[in-house]
């Protein structure tokens, strides 16, 4: 090639080097002076219209964001990959300065004081998020005052989890959350027993339930070998209000007993000895070999109501027996009004029956060596009538273990010392007394409505328990957390109303709000109450 066609081949070849760019960026050869021109970093470019064709992100133009708050998928910034193996050229040096200007880093607007919570700093809303919802209006019209689930911040509408970041929900903290707390302090101090009250009650009971036990002790009758057992929210420490009912049990031993379970229940069982030797005391109560629940209840109020005639000082009266019921209820008059409720059982010390085995759940709370010793206690029959349709079976007897329970609250703690002298407190407690307050409430505020006369403090109790079991850790019952841990509970027995089951914690073949013991209605109109008094500030706990 002759050297003028040469040079005129590389005149023509640098001037298209200089007119062809890929996105704004020279690929080869050496720009033109125009070129060079066009590509110096002067004033920040303006806002590309809407519609125009976005080009490539720079890494630097991403916003930062915590690690710890984003899903793996959004580590990275939204760019597309290069493909694998292949190698990046380096810019040229005189491609920097126009990456450099492109590519600068922009600043973030300053977080206000909305993206602050809690001392938390959490990312801004996204755009497209709904409103959150309202709290809820109880039947009163009135927006609910206090209800911890109303006060936490409900989490961004996602509709697709991999789109967004989640917030966590706030801690109560808000001044309307320190209101209901100290409220409800407030009524925890109402509840509490007065020394002298209890010093007073305490020796009239004493002297009536001590009277009796000598009496049938010293006699000939059939009930000379009990003892007494004291069980009840008394003992328990969990009583509220004043201590104006006492619950003590009168415990038989019956060794060599067989029992058969009546129907399937889990909880009621008909019982028969074993071997009968001659002068058992029980012969005269059997039935067909079966030991007779009502003959001896009978027998043993009869007892009692000739016994009380006799006690001086004691204004004692004995209560109409009421139907299905293993008491026998003694009023005392003077110098107070106290109920007395005696309770015959038979003590049996044998392996608990097949229908307690997975029971009493408390491996993960109290721990397997506890529930192991405390199986290893006697268990106790109380002559309570298995019900059938619309009548009683009245050779029946119920399992009990009140006294298992009472244990269980006086040692509630997953840690030893848990509320203690020098121990850590938690709220355990003071939430089955708000519980049993709110139904004791309750009843007063209806009076005598039939659709609460179902329901006792022992379904509260037996809810509580399993409360206890889904959150195990004494942090979680913080004193401090207070509010949260009642409406915890609430929320748990409100569950049990709505999906008719509430199992006995230590018969889980039991379900102690099955149709034929509560019915729909009065399960439903608890449920309106209870959410009523929820969603406005337990407006019932201020009637008092």
């Amino acid at each position: 090639m002759d050297p003028q066609h040469r040079r005129a081949t590389r005149s023509a070849s640098k001037a298209a080097a200089s007119t062809l760019t890929v996105s704004g960026q020279i690929t080869q050869g050496t720009p033109t002076k125009s070129a060079q021109t066009k590509s110096a970093p002067t004033k920040a470019a303006p806002p590309k219209p809407a519609g125009r064709k976005a080009t490539r992100t720079n890494l630097s133009e991403c916003p930062v964001v915590p690690d710890a708050a984003q899903p793996e998928e959004q580590m990275c910034c939204p760019t597309r990959a290069s493909a694998p193996g292949r190698k990046k050229s380096a810019p040229g040096p005189q491609e920097r300065p126009h990456v450099r200007a492109r590519g600068a880093r922009t600043q973030k607007a300053p977080l206000s004081a909305e993206d602050f919570l809690d001392g938390q700093t959490i990312l801004p809303e996204p755009p497209a998020a709904r409103e959150p919802p309202l709290p809820r209006v109880g039947p009163g019209g009135e927006r609910g005052a206090c209800s911890a689930r109303e006060q936490k911040s409900q989490p961004w509408p996602m509709e697709d989890p991999g789109q967004h970041l989640l917030v966590p929900a706030p801690n109560l903290a808000g001044r309307e959350a320190a209101s209901c707390s100290w409220n409800l302090r407030a009524v925890l101090d109402k509840l509490k027993l007065r020394r002298y009250e209890i010093s007073a009650a305490a020796e009239v009971v004493n002297k009536l339930v001590d009277h009796l036990l000598r009496r049938l002790q010293s006699s000939q009758s059939e009930f000379k070998l009990v003892e007494k057992l004291c069980t009840g929210s008394y003992y328990e420490q969990v009583k509220v209000s004043s201590p104006n009912e006492f619950d003590i049990m009168f415990k038989l031993d019956v060794p060599r007993i067989e029992l058969e379970e009546y129907r399937d229940s889990g909880a009621y069982y008909f019982v028969k000895f074993k071997r009968n030797p001659k002068g058992n005391p029980l012969s005269h109560f059997l039935e067909n070999e079966v030991l007779s629940a009502s003959k001896m209840l009978s027998k043993f109020r009869e007892i009692i109501k000739k016994e009380i005639k006799n006690i001086e000082d004691l204004d004692v009266i004995m209560e109409r027996k009421k139907r299905g019921c293993p008491a026998v209820t003694l009023l005392i008059r003077k110098p107070k009004e106290i109920s007395v409720d005696i309770i015959l059982a038979l003590q049996v010390k044998s392996s608990w029956p097949a229908s307690t085995l997975e029971g009493l759940c408390i491996q993960t709370w109290l721990g397997r060596k506890v529930r192991r010793d405390l199986r290893l206690q006697p268990f106790y029959l109380v002559p309570k009538h298995a019900k059938e349709e619309d009548h009683f079976q009245e050779n029946t007897w119920r399992l009990s273990f009140s006294h298992i329970e009472k244990d269980i609250l006086k040692n509630h703690g997953k840690c030893k010392t848990c509320c203690e002298t020098d121990g850590v407190r938690c709220c355990r407690k003071d939430c089955l007394k708000l519980m049993k307050y709110l139904l004791e409430q309750l009843k007063k505020k209806h009076g005598n409505r039939k659709e609460l006369k179902k329901f006792c403090s022992y379904h509260v109790k037996t809810a509580f328990f399993h409360a206890c079991t889904y959150h195990p850790e004494d942090s979680q019952w913080q004193p401090g957390d207070l509010e949260l841990c009642f409406d915890r509970c609430l929320e748990d027995f409100l569950k049990c109303l709505r999906e008719e089951s509430l199992i006995n914690y230590f018969i889980p073949g039991h379900n102690l709000f099955s149709q034929d013991k509560v019915d729909k209605i009065s399960r439903e109109f608890l449920l309106k109450e209870i959410e009523y008094e929820r969603n406005n500030g337990f407006p019932v706990f201020k009637e008092s």
